[in-house]
C-alpha cells in the first residue's frame, strides 16, 4: 500500500514562502523556484509550495481547511516555539491554550495557512 509523503500548500509567492518556513523549520528548502520550491525531511515527508499563479494552476477547492502540525515533547516545548516564533513576527492565531490531546497554539504562514504546534496524543 503507498504511504503518504507529500504535502502541497497552494501559496502566492513560493520562494517568499520558502523564506518564511526555512525560519520554522531551521533547515534550507530542497528546491527553490518561482512557481514551486519544496522541503524534504527525515522521516520520509515532504512540503511543496505550489504557486497558485503558475500556468495551468488547476484546483478545485479554496480556503484552507488543513493544517501542519509539529508535535513536540512536552508543554514547555510548545511555550518555547510559541515565543520564538512570535519573537520572530510569526502571526499567531491561536495563544497556547490547553486543548483535549493537551496544551497547543496556532501559527499562520504569509498565506494564511494553520501551522498547529501541539503535544503528541497520549
Amino acid at each position: 500500500m503507498p504511504t503518504p509523503n507529500l504535502m502541497l500548500l497552494y501559496v502566492k509567492d513560493p520562494p517568499a514562502s520558502a523564506a518564511f518556513y526555512e525560519k520554522l523549520f531551521q533547515r534550507p528548502p530542497a528546491a527553490v523556484y518561482p512557481t514551486y520550491a519544496a522541503f524534504e525531511f527525515e522521516n520520509g515527508l515532504n512540503l511543496g509550495l505550489w504557486s497558485t499563479s503558475a500556468g495551468n494552476f488547476l484546483s478545485g477547492g479554496s480556503g484552507h481547511r488543513s493544517e501542519i502540525a509539529f508535535m513536540v515533547p512536552d508543554g514547555a516545548d510548545v511555550r518555547d516555539l510559541y515565543g520564538r516564533w512570535q519573537a520572530a513576527g510569526v502571526a499567531i492565531e491561536q495563544p497556547p491554550h490547553q486543548a483535549v490531546f493537551g496544551l497547543t497554539f496556532v501559527a499562520l504562514d504569509p498565506d494564511g495557512h494553520r501551522i498547529r504546534v501541539c503535544t503528541p496524543d497520549d
